[in-house]
């Protein structure tokens, strides 16, 4: 919790260490080359069958807010992503499939096929002409939208995260053995950046497109130069989290991370100081009951969002370090979303989506549909369609009312 005196965030705008040059449109000169092979998996998993005893029933809800429902999945959806042009939907789930689907008529545009266990991460690139499904295996597949055909995949040890660079076709993964892999789609120009052990729990990219955070079970995060392929700055020891990492977020000066310790750290971007431990539970046990789920900056990186476990979305001046305002949720957060620098979205484990006004703590919206938890949500670029995936097996979009 806070104390009587937090401290300030003075040393926030030190920009040392930070590159303000142009995105690089290719990560050349000495990538390194990794032979592509095709693994030797069996094919005959690729169709498992997918039959009804035992299917697990959910109430119906109370009400269906729902514009468009994505019903095609044949079990829980694990993840969903907005195309950056707003057309599609990408959505994974436990039937091993991914699909790709209009988001104003929940048509099915294609399946990615092929894949040997829960498809958990997916995303679109900087343009939506390529989409990326990657299952726990390890097995990642992209796919072009426009052809709906495969243009390249490759296997790697069991996978935990995936993002797309902002401005080049460039794909960013972690994996549990602690590597973290950086891939040119379709060439596969590979670098790796090394493993220390811990597995990778988290990352992202910088929004100068150069650097890149990752984060680890052990608690540890670093930060790396993409082009080198080595890191600049890591916070280890006494200055990392007691418990895993869980969430990551960055701006172009500060990383925060969010831990199953129950608190926050904001880190420099530029020369890797912790500037500030949040404390944001009553519970020092480190066990998880109320880790931090998800955390954001809003786009003036003057207010961060903090979700947790139990139920509390707290929301702390960055300046100040003082938590301004408490959104409290029946249930866990599940992830928040930024719309805009006073409204954030929340999705929780009580099946409901919710848009709350970040200066008066309350919530202005609310979208019901689906009957059971919420596992992964998305905006659409526009801010007007909200996009959720869940345990019930479906996808729902909901719209914000037009003003």
């Amino acid at each position: 919790m806070r104390g009587d005196t937090p401290p300030r965030m003075d040393d926030l705008n030190d920009h040392s260490g930070s590159d303000d040059d142009d995105v690089p449109g290719e990560l050349d000169d000495d990538i390194e080359i990794i032979e592509y092979y095709e693994g030797s998996g069996d094919s005959d998993s690729d169709e498992a069958d997918h039959d009804v005893e035992g299917e697990a029933t959910y109430p119906e809800p109370s009400r269906n807010d729902a514009a468009t429902t994505f019903r095609e999945h044949t079990g829980s959806v694990f993840a969903c992503a907005v195309s950056p042009d707003g057309k599609h939907v990408v959505s994974g789930g436990e039937d091993d499939r991914g699909y790709v689907w209009n988001l104003q008529t929940g048509e099915t545009l294609f399946q990615s096929t092929g894949h040997k266990d829960s498809v958990t991460c997916v995303g679109f690139n900087y343009d939506s002409t390529l989409v990326a499904t990657a299952d726990m295996s390890g097995l990642i597949r992209v796919w072009s939208v426009a052809a709906k055909e495969l243009v390249w995949e490759f296997e790697t040890s069991d996978l935990n995260w995936l993002e797309w660079h902002q401005a080049a076709n460039v794909l960013l993964v972690g994996t549990a053995d602690g590597s973290a892999w950086l891939w040119k789609v379709p060439s596969g120009d590979c670098k790796t950046l090394q493993s220390f052990g811990p597995s990778s729990s988290a990352g992202k990219m910088l929004p100068d497109g150069k650097r890149a955070v990752t984060a680890y079970e052990d608690g540890s995060v670093r930060l790396w130069d993409l082009k080198g392929g080595a890191v600049t700055h890591a916070v280890t020891g006494a200055n990392a989290h007691s418990a895993a990492v869980t969430c990551l977020d960055c701006s172009a000066d500060l990383v925060v991370s969010g831990s199953m310790d129950g608190g926050v750290k904001l880190i420099n971007a530029g020369s890797g100081k912790v500037l500030a431990s949040l404390r944001c539970d009553n519970d020092a046990s480190g066990d998880g009951t109320n880790s931090v789920e998800t955390v954001g900056l809003d786009p003036t990186v003057k207010t961060l969002a903090v979700g947790m476990l139990g139920g509390d979305l707290g929301l702390w001046d960055v300046g100040t370090l003082v938590q301004k305002q408490g959104c409290p949720h029946p249930a866990g957060v599940v992830k928040l979303l930024w719309k805009g620098p006073h409204c954030l979205v929340t999705a929780c484990l009580d099946s409901v989506v919710r848009a709350w006004d970040t200066r008066s703590g309350q919530a202005v919206n609310s979208w019901e549909g689906h009957r059971a938890e919420i596992l992964d949500v998305a905006l659409a670029p526009d801010g007007r369609s909200v996009v959720t995936a869940s345990e019930d097996g479906t996808c729902a979009v909901y719209r914000f009312s037009q003003d």
